[in-house]
């Protein structure tokens, strides 16, 4: 097993990132009030197959630029940021989605798809 390193938190720049993506799906308040939870939410962990799935997102080839640059940081020791998710709805076939993170869960499943990965999880409201 490949040993990865986890900061405690995820970067103060995530955040931004995830609002700013998150914006495309939803309006201004949602996305204040899911960021705030983002923010507010322990840290959970799950494995990298499993997020993939959940979001129904394809995995990205290693080649593709971020991945790679997420991996030569695994493969250096460099220490990664939890992932921002937004928990989905099976039982309205809403996808999980994840507001910041999408090339460091492709490039932990390339590394090692079991691998738990800390991630703050927030649902809609």
């Amino acid at each position: 097993m490949i040993a990865v390193r986890w900061k405690d938190v995820p970067e103060a720049h995530d955040y931004p990132a995830a609002a700013d993506y998150l914006e495309l799906l939803a309006g201004p308040k949602i996305v204040s009030a899911v960021v705030d939870d983002l923010r507010a939410a322990p840290i959970v962990h799950k494995k990298a197959k499993d997020i993939l799935r959940a979001a129904r997102l394809e995995l990205l080839p290693p080649e593709n630029l971020h991945v790679r640059r997420d991996l030569i940081k695994i493969h250096n020791g460099k220490a990664l940021s939890p992932i921002l998710l937004v928990r989905g709805d099976f039982r309205t076939g809403a996808p999980m989605v994840i507001a910041d993170g999408y090339h460091r869960v492709c490039a932990i499943h390339w590394a090692d798809e079991n691998i738990a990965i800390p991630a703050k999880l927030a649902a809609m409201p």
